[in-house]
């Protein structure tokens, strides 16, 4: 996926309802009605759009329409449902933010995130580009209590605990 589009091409092809986070067609063509949903579902859950061959995700495109800009880095859903992109629901985040805001892995023995097993003790830490140990607590749940502090101080408004 590239940001080779202009904002002109996108107006042109797409009309985007930034209530509902849709796109439509503007002009219809072959197995394709004006103001039919344009995109579809992948199976990572984000909406792709295909202009001129090349496809593009909505939620980037509806950054470019609304903002005028293309983002400068990562787009993030504020309530994690990567097929919402309606644009109350997107706001700009570095890699770092976006992945503060993702979910607790669903292999996770404690059921919380940024807490493992170690031994018969729970390990706190702040994953990212370099993970930061936090301490070993008695509780799983003691040990998520210290990784919220550090990840609210760390990623502010983008750090989520479940």
């Amino acid at each position: 996926m590239t940001d080779k589009l202009t904002l002109e091409r996108l107006k042109d092809v797409l009309s985007y309802d930034p209530e509902t986070g849709l796109f439509y067609w503007r002009y219809g063509r072959p197995k394709v009605k004006a103001g039919a949903v344009a995109g579809g579902k992948m199976l990572n859950g984000y909406i792709a759009i295909r202009i001129d061959l090349v496809l593009y995700r909505a939620h980037r495109l509806a950054w470019l329409y609304v903002h005028e800009k293309w983002p400068a880095e990562h787009i993030d859903h504020i309530n994690r449902d990567v097929g919402d992109n309606r644009i109350s629901n997107l706001r700009e985040a570095t890699r770092s933010q976006n992945m503060a805001n993702a979910k607790r892995k669903t292999n996770s023995r404690s059921g919380f995130k940024g807490v493992i097993a170690e031994g018969s003790k729970w390990r706190a830490y702040l994953g990212g580009y370099r993970t930061k140990y936090l301490g070993l607590f008695d509780t799983p749940e003691e040990a998520h209590a210290v990784y919220l502090a550090a990840a609210t101080a760390r990623h502010g408004e983008f750090a989520r605990g479940e």
